[in-house]
């Protein structure tokens, strides 16, 4: 059985305990065992980390001790998954860089804060991480984000929808779901979930859902290498 481990808090207005309690049944239906936190002390025990098959981190505007971050590093450089969305994992330690060049961006602004309307398009990709999942509307915080060009991109939203001083530069599509690698693990992330509400959406959990699995496969493959 694969092992998962989720670790929530920071700030409270993205429901990080609600939105873990969804990402548990997420993975406990695929047959993970999972652990979920509410300290980032459950980082401290790094051989414990390199035995997970699976991290998700769910903690957003939080400080973190550098070790800590190193642990999770490691653990993901030799192969464990790491997967999350929104700012529980992109908005995690604002002054943490080597947290951001390992999940590959970090959020910027969200013009027009929550409740903005906007489309999430789907990449013209071969990827089963998107494959038979259509361009879906939410109604949301819609993420601008500074991206490492490293990642590929799955899915992507067209700015700007609302005004502001980003207006006046030419159309940009602003990854949404993207994946990379960090040493042989996987890293898996979704721009979309500020609230529970919104990782509930049946699009949103078949892509996490689909995420979580693909990242967690990469420690397998890589033993076997």
């Amino acid at each position: 059985m694969k092992k998962a481990l989720i670790v929530w808090g920071g700030w409270d207005g993205h429901q990080p305990k609600e939105v873990a309690a969804h990402f548990r049944d997420i993975l406990e239906r695929e047959r993970f065992e999972v652990e979920v936190s509410d300290t980032l002390q459950a980082f401290a025990d790094a051989g414990k980390l390199k035995a997970l098959d699976l991290i998700v981190p769910i903690w957003t505007m939080g400080k973190i001790e550098q070790e800590l971050v190193n642990n999770v590093s490691e653990a993901v450089q030799g192969g464990v998954g790491l997967a999350g969305c929104h700012g529980g994992m992109c908005d995690a330690f604002r002054e943490n860089v080597d947290w951001q060049f390992m999940t590959g961006g970090q959020w910027v602004a969200h013009p027009g804060n929550d409740g903005v309307e906007y489309v999430v398009n789907i990449a013209n990709s071969t990827s089963p991480l998107v494959d038979g999942i259509e361009d879906f509307a939410v109604k949301s915080e819609q993420y601008y984000m500074h991206i490492d060009p490293a990642v590929e991109v799955l899915a992507t939203t067209r700015f700007p929808v609302v005004p502001g001083p980003h207006s006046l530069n030419k159309a940009v599509d602003m990854p949404v779901v993207w994946t990379k690698r960090w040493g042989i693990g996987r890293v898996y992330y979704n721009s979309l979930g500020h609230q529970a509400d919104i990782v509930r959406m049946p699009e949103v959990s078949e892509l996490m859902r689909r995420g979580f699995l693909w990242a967690a496969q990469g420690k397998p493959q890589s033993s076997a290498q």
